[in-house]
């Protein structure tokens, strides 16, 4: 059987809390943090300007040699400047579970993401993470890290 796999990051940002969450908390804005070569495109028809609970998204990605894999994730928790979850409801993960955690700080914001994921085909699974998936994911993250940098500053 797959193994449940995590992932944790935390980032610093020197904006205060309101700016932070009025731009996290937008789906509009993922697109602006994705990498570009993931070909990320938001579909959803009425998903909304602001995050709620049971909000859906949709959306296509391109993970692998360029081909749009269909994903859906819904706002599963909300809390006000606090915290969000989204958690894949079909898509290309068994299991993915996303928070996004934001708490004020001297001088900005400390955000954290939470990911715990779940690949499907077993032991194959284990292998495209152990071959792919980890480092694919590490360099979303990554940049990520550098896109929220450019946009906001960075952390001194």
């Amino acid at each position: 059987m797959s193994k449940v796999y995590s992932i944790k990051t935390v980032q610093k940002i020197p904006i205060s809390l309101n700016q932070a969450w009025a731009f996290f908390s937008r789906p509009d804005n993922l697109k602006d943090i994705t990498p570009p070569n993931l070909g990320f495109h938001i579909i959803s028809k009425h998903h909304g300007e602001k995050m709620y609970p049971g909000q859906i998204i949709e959306y296509t990605v391109k993970p692998i040699l360029g081909i749009p894999l269909y994903w859906m994730t819904e706002i599963t928790h909300v809390s006000d400047q606090k915290y969000f979850v989204d958690e894949q409801r079909f898509g290309p993960y068994s299991l993915w579970h996303h928070q996004h955690h934001f708490r004020e700080i001297e001088g900005g914001v400390e955000m954290t993401d939470i990911v715990h994921y779940k690949l499907p085909l077993w032991f194959l699974g284990d292998l495209a993470w152990l071959v792919m998936v980890k480092a694919q994911l590490k360099q979303i993250f990554d940049h990520r890290f550098v896109a929220v940098e450019q946009r906001f500053g960075k952390w001194v």
